[in-house]
């Protein structure tokens, strides 16, 4: 069939569709990191009581155990907390997870809304704030609001979208004179390829938001602090959830054998890359600040005369 036919078709089908009622968006691509942290989201939730999916702030009396994690994430949400600028009193969290930062901070008193890109989470937050905040289900490029904030706040969600498109977005929503705040982690300008993926390269964004009227207010690097969640997290892969997974894996080899070597050759260069990267012993702390640099950053709204 010529393309001009195929194109043709293609055309009679949205009409069709069109005319009845039909849907012809495409369906949403999953994404691999919004299922990631909602995996995260219910598995913290339920062995360990979790309310927050973000890394825990360590402090130096504090003894690093998983037992302790959820103080470290606590601890985490009151640093982040106490960086806001006296006058602010509208935020927007972009990436709100379940909502427990948001809640919080609407609890003390500043108008809240909420940026949340999974469903799943923003019906949690939904929940959780009882509809006391707007929350927009979609991505932070996608937005649509003609609200103005006093301060956009990231909170580990900066590292998950384009860096120009998220000065241009935070930008155009900025009260004047308001601040971007960003509590993330970035890559480090090494020579070596990191065992740690995630994070934009601090270096270009340094670059790209020098570009834009915002002034630097402050530039704290806290990756000493937040690093023992790697090695939490990396203690729980080597000591449970591994040796579990090498016995379902001689469980299914004993009952099924033929289907078992089968599975393992059609997957093998996934098996391979999950063993390389959760299961490799290396995504520790001390590897953590060897490649990237956890910060926050502060940054004011100068408007240009």
């Amino acid at each position: 069939m010529a393309s001009a036919d195929i194109l043709s078709g293609k055309k009679k089908q949205y009409r069709f569709a069109s005319e009845y009622g039909v849907s012809t968006k495409r369906p949403k691509e999953t994404d691999s990191r919004e299922i990631g942290l909602e995996i995260g989201s219910i598995l913290g939730k339920y062995f360990l009581n979790l309310d927050h999916l973000h890394y825990g702030y360590w402090a130096k009396d504090l003894e690093v155990h998983i037992a302790n994690l959820c103080i470290a994430q606590e601890n985490y949400t009151n640093f982040v907390i106490s960086h806001i600028p006296d006058g602010v009193r509208s935020i927007l969290d972009v990436g709100c997870g379940r909502g427990q930062m948001a809640k919080k901070l609407a609890d003390m008193g500043y108008r809240v809304d909420c940026v949340c890109p999974s469903h799943f989470l923003a019906e949690q937050a939904r929940e959780l704030l009882a509809n006391r905040n707007h929350i927009f289900e979609c991505l932070y490029e996608e937005l649509q609001t003609e609200n103005l904030y006093d301060l956009i706040l990231f909170s580990e969600s900066f590292q998950y979208i384009d860096i120009e498109e998220a000065l241009k977005k935070t930008m155009g929503i900025l009260n004047r004179d308001g601040y971007m705040l960003i509590c993330d982690f970035f890559k480090k300008e090494v020579p070596w390829k990191s065992v740690i993926s995630g994070g934009h390269p601090l270096k270009i964004f340094y670059d790209l938001v020098s570009k834009y009227p915002l002034r630097l207010i402050k530039d704290l690097d806290v990756s000493e602090e937040m690093a023992p969640t790697i090695d939490i997290v990396d203690d729980a892969l080597q000591k449970a959830v591994h040796p579990a997974v090498i016995l379902a894996q001689q469980l299914i080899d004993n009952r099924y054998p033929f289907m078992s070597k089968f599975l393992k050759w059609v997957y093998r260069k996934k098996i391979k890359k999950i063993n390389n990267k959760y299961f490799n012993g290396e995504k520790t702390g001390e590897n953590f600040k060897k490649f990237k640099s956890y910060r926050l950053l502060l940054y004011r709204k100068t408007i240009l005369t």
